[in-house]
């Protein structure tokens, strides 16, 4: 083995004689490093020289894959210029050798055999122009640009010593993320750009799930010439190997990655429609209001894709191209690209509209201006509506009304209302008997007397009104509840309200009176109470505003704005006065319900 790392030496019989690669005193280490790099990547081992990097001149840190693949491919291409310069010396020899001229062996290597330098030629150009070995396809993934062009020779092809360097042991094997080829930046009204589908499900059913995309499938199916492209293609988009897809008017494009690892590039081309199948499409659109919903709702009915315009492509419609070297119609990475594509009229129709040569704002816009001009024309065409009324004379004629008929009679007495039943969280059932009680006792009045007689009342005394309408007496288990909710409505006690309404059970809203408001009564028929009291043998009461109270201070006696004495009772010396028994004009008439003379 030579410095330059390449085995066989020279004058070996079983292998050919290499171009000496040896490091010269204007070659960098670098490039002696790649060389070895090239030599390793072919299996035959290299001894690097002392001065290159990998030979731990870089304080123990081996060169990055990067740096590697940039000084091999700078040696690839000076060593093909140095063989090319070899194989036109080479034959200038031959050729001079054939017209009789005199070999100056002097210059060839020692042990060089004669021809060897075209086998040289021949075995680098071989090297150079070598295909990169097949691969599963599932397990291929395609580079970005810039690795790419990293990873190639010369000649376009990919470089076989880099793709084949060993890797480095100390640095752990990270997966390569494929790029994405599309510009989403780019992308404008007439142009559109969607993200590649993850991998779907394989025993899920169809691409497609509308009936517009299946009728895509069923245009690429019908045209194919190959099922098992078709079944192939069919693999590849449920893998996920189309990257993302760019739709403009005519065209779709996409990555589609193969066996190899830069994608390849397919287009689908669909014809575009006309402006008068436009016309006729958005005419059909806005003869029906249920068109425009539906493409808001992202989707296309069937009737409107049968107006008479081409929407949906037919067999033989789809266009595709591919870089790829299959010539099948279509190749297994244009019928992924169409599949896909069925995916994405399923999810958004006017996608198949951008294909036909409008985008979706446009033609939203053309439908409602369209509609708009439409109503505007039919409510012209309708002319004013005829404004209803009647003829001035017919105003005018004297004529005589028939008489009113008769009003019905009104019922003796307000009726039952029906039963509420009790329902759980629901409304107090007694509560609701008691209101629809109360209002047709009001309605009945209203409608006998021509007044309400709670009409005028505040709402401190209806609430007093509807306690006094419920049977019973005080504060017990039945009226509390009821009580309790009506006070709260006022601002008052249960307490107050309990007194207010024995007052009101008394004498009515003038008991109420009575009870709350004490006023100066004018002279004479206050003054003329006491000697009556003092003449039923009855002390001396004394006398405060329109009260009258015994000097014991148990008993007591009010005049109301009606004339009417109303009695009153309490614990001596509490003052806590009750209302007892009925007004009366007589104020020794008004105390007989109370009890004898003598006990008062």
């Amino acid at each position: 083995m030579d410095s330059s790392g390449v085995p066989g030496r020279p004058g070996d019989s079983g292998a050919p004689a290499w171009p000496d690669r040896s490091r010269t005193p204007g070659e960098s280490p670098a490039r002696t490093a790649s060389a070895g790099a090239s030599a390793g990547a072919e299996g035959r081992p290299a001894a690097a020289p002392a001065d290159s990097p990998a030979a731990g001149d870089d304080e123990g840190q081996s060169p990055r894959a990067a740096d590697v693949a940039r000084e091999a491919l700078r040696a690839a291409r000076q060593d093909a210029r140095r063989a090319r310069e070899e194989a036109e010396s080479a034959g200038r020899r031959a050729r001079r050798s054939r017209v009789g001229e005199r070999p100056r062996a002097g210059r060839q290597a020692p042990g060089h055999a004669a021809g060897g330098g075209a086998r040289d030629v021949r075995k680098l150009l071989a090297d150079a122009f070598r295909m990169p070995e097949a691969t599963d396809e599932s397990d291929a993934a395609p580079e970005g640009p810039d690795e790419t062009a990293q990873e190639r020779s010369p000649h376009g092809m990919p470089d076989s010593s880099h793709r084949h360097s060993p890797a480095d042991p100390t640095r752990p094997e990270t997966p390569r993320i494929p790029h994405s080829m599309a510009a989403p930046d780019r992308d404008t009204e007439l142009r559109r750009t969607f993200p590649a589908f993850p991998p779907r499900d394989p025993e899920g059913k169809g691409f497609a799930e509308s009936w517009w995309g299946n009728a895509w499938v069923a245009a690429l199916e019908q045209g194919a010439l190959d099922a098992k492209r078709l079944e192939r293609g069919r693999g590849y988009a449920g893998q996920g190997h189309v990257d993302a897809i760019t739709v403009t008017p005519g065209l779709v494009l996409a990555y589609v990655r193969g066996s190899r690892p830069r994608p390849y590039r397919v287009q689908v081309r669909l014809r575009t429609l006309d402006d008068q199948d436009w016309e006729r499409f958005l005419d059909a659109a806005a003869d029906r209001p249920g068109h425009i919903a539906a493409l808001l709702d992202k989707e296309m009915p069937q009737s409107l894709a049968d107006c008479g315009v081409p929407l949906l492509p037919g067999p033989g419609d789809l266009e595709p191209r591919c870089s790829c070297p299959d010539r099948g119609h279509p190749c297994k990475h244009a019928a992924a690209l169409c599949y896909q594509t069925a995916r994405l009229l399923d999810a958004d129709p006017f996608v198949l509209l951008l294909l036909r040569g409008r985008g979706e704002r446009t033609l939203l816009d053309s439908l409602s201006r369209l509609s708009a001009t439409r109503a505007a024309r039919a409510a012209q065409d309708r002319g004013p509506a005829p404004l209803p009324g009647v003829r001035a004379g017919d105003v005018l004629t004297p004529r005589a009304l028939p008489p009113l008929p008769a009003p019905l009679p009104p019922p003796p007495h307000p009726e039952q209302p029906p039963a509420y039943p009790a329902a759980p969280g629901g409304p107090d059932p007694f509560a609701l008997d008691q209101l629809a009680t109360d209002a047709a006792a009001r309605a009945h009045a209203l409608l006998t007397t021509g007044r309400d007689p709670v009409g005028q009342l505040t709402l401190w005394e209806d609430a007093v009104r509807l306690a006094a309408a419920r049977p019973g007496s005080g504060l017990t288990a039945g009226t509390r509840a009821l009580y309790s909710s009506l006070a709260s409505a006022a601002g008052r006690t249960p307490s107050e309200l309990a007194r207010a309404v024995a007052a009101w059970r008394q004498g009515g809203p003038e008991g109420l009176a009575v009870l709350e408001e004490p006023w100066d009564p004018p002279a004479g028929r206050f003054d003329r109470a006491r000697p009556l009291l003092l003449a039923a043998d009855l002390p001396a009461f004394r006398p405060w505003r329109n009260h009258l109270t015994h000097p014991q201070g148990h008993v007591q006696l009010r005049l109301g704005r009606d004339g009417l004495w109303y009695a009153y009772e309490s614990e001596p010396g509490h003052e806590d006065w009750w209302p007892r028994g009925t007004p009366d004009l007589d104020p020794v008439g008004a105390l007989t319900g109370l009890g004898m003379p003598s006990d008062l």
